[in-house]
């Protein structure tokens, strides 16, 4: 049962928007623990997937279906890496903060990406306080 003051926060995956072609939008959100992110297929082909090794430690793994608009509910505090499955060798990908200094960022930065991925994740890691 989702705690009364939790919130809900939506991430479009989009064709074509800010930062380029095949994004989320938005690519970086905060959210407090117990708060829950609605992905939201704008455009039909895709889906969000955390990447292996982008979370803390004992978080549940997820991966939403292709199209399908679905809600995800972030319990643990730290940094979750997102991608679409179908577009990921694209550069699709993004970041979504739970609570306040993540204890997970050296570790999130560390896993390896693709090129396009790598390049995308840079200033999102920058947005981290």
């Amino acid at each position: 049962m989702a705690s009364a003051n939790a919130s809900e926060v939506s991430i479009k995956t989009l064709n074509s928007g800010p930062g380029g072609m095949m994004v989320f939008d938005s690519a970086f959100v905060k959210i407090q623990p117990g708060d829950t992110v609605r992905f939201v297929p704008t455009d039909k082909g895709h889906n969000a997937e955390l990447i292996k090794g982008m979370a803390p430690e004992g978080a549940a793994p997820f991966k939403t279906v292709v199209g399908k608009e679905e809600t995800v509910t972030f319990e643990k505090p730290g940094l979750y890496g997102i991608k679409c499955s179908p577009h990921y060798i694209m550069g699709m990908v993004g970041l979504v903060q739970v609570g306040d200094k993540p204890d997970n960022l050296e570790a999130a930065r560390a896993v390896p990406q693709n090129k396009l991925a790598a390049k995308r994740f840079e200033p999102l890691f920058e947005k981290i306080q």
